[in-house]
């Protein structure tokens, strides 16, 4: 990265920088809990290198460590326009009714009143368009909706891995506390959890927190205006249960500290959290999008990976840790040959 044109991070091309290839995770480690941790201490600015196992060393008895319990679906949906030529359906959100918010391609040749087929009994219709540059489309299934997606739908990986979706995914891209199908993508950094580890965190007396956040298109929009201000966030649906609140509340009371394992955790608890930091019982729509200067009030520790460049999640990091320390710990991770985005190594910020 180029230090001589950063400037403070109140700009999106403030968090421009160069990734190899090469560190672009395609495939998930072997184990889960074999991923590199990176340690950022913003106190004292050092960085340090870890496996992603010894998180359990680093987490308090009495923390609670929250996570998010979302689950993904197989929400990539191939199939042929009535012309033969080949289309795909994003499912990104339910609305009810077999209607769903979806990204599609190619976009200019699916207008309004076209059907896409998945499959034989499997179709999808393309309705209206929306603002953010996705489509309102009705599923048509012999069976019903949910299971007609299951049987035919793929892993939605991200653009950046080059290559399908095999069966392994189907168990590596979803964390192993999921529970609630309704997301377009993983929430990453959840993905290096093991049973194993979250025994001996449970064990050690580190409490767990249960959230949802169903991840939807804000997770894939590109950032297209320097002025963060400028950009329209997508919203995503999310869920604060009552004992996640109460747990919450009684961990602040002791003085103990929250530490969020993602940016779906983050944005759920700060989306929910009163401005004297208390998290209360709720759920609804969130579009909240974190970027210098804010001020947190739920969250005191984030489990993160690493993200792409220009991104509202690096933005995200940038807010929480403070640009310049992000973007050198960025600039190690690169050195350290760290393995970046959805299958690669985490950064724990303390």
């Amino acid at each position: 990265m180029d230090k001589s044109t950063r400037r403070n991070g109140t700009r999106v091309s403030d968090y421009a920088f160069e990734l190899p290839e090469a560190l672009i995770a395609q495939e998930p480690v072997a184990q889960r809990d074999e991923s590199r941790m990176l340690v950022l201490d913003r106190e004292t600015g050092t960085i340090a290198h870890h496996r992603f196992r010894e998180i359990v060393d680093f987490i308090p008895a009495g923390d609670a460590l929250v996570v998010n319990t979302t689950k993904v679906m197989r929400a990539r949906l191939l199939g042929q326009r009535p012309s033969g030529a080949p289309a795909e359906v994003l499912l990104l959100k339910d609305l009810g009714q077999n209607v769903w918010e979806a990204m599609v391609q190619p976009g200019a040749k699916l207008q309004s009143g076209k059907i896409v087929t998945i499959a034989p009994g499997f179709s999808v219709e393309m309705m209206e368009s929306t603002s953010h540059g996705t489509k309102h489309v009705r599923i048509h299934a012999d069976i019903p909706a949910a299971e007609a997606i299951e049987r035919h739908g793929h892993v939605p990986l991200p653009p950046y891995m080059t290559r399908q979706d095999t069966p392994r995914d189907v168990n590596r891209y979803q964390t192993v506390y999921a529970r609630e199908a309704g997301s377009a993508a993983a929430p990453t950094a959840g993905l290096h959890f093991t049973a194993e580890v979250l025994d001996a965190l449970a064990v050690k007396g580190v409490e767990r927190a249960d959230v949802l956040l169903h991840v939807g298109a804000g997770t894939f929009r590109p950032v297209s205006v320097d002025d963060p201000r400028d950009h329209d966030m997508h919203s995503e649906w999310y869920q604060v249960p009552a004992r996640t609140a109460e747990l919450l509340g009684e961990v602040r009371a002791a003085n103990r500290h929250v530490w969020a394992v993602g940016t779906t955790s983050m944005r759920t608890l700060e989306s929910a959290a009163a401005q004297d930091g208390v998290v209360r019982q709720c759920e609804g729509d969130t579009s909240i999008f974190i970027y210098p200067p804010y001020r947190f009030k739920a969250v005191d520790r984030l489990l993160t990976n690493f993200h792409l460049p220009k991104s509202t999640l690096i933005m995200l990091v940038a807010a929480f840790a403070g640009y310049d320390l992000t973007m050198r710990a960025y600039d190690e991770a690169i050195r350290e040959r760290y393995r970046f985005f959805s299958y690669g190594d985490a950064m724990l910020i303390i």
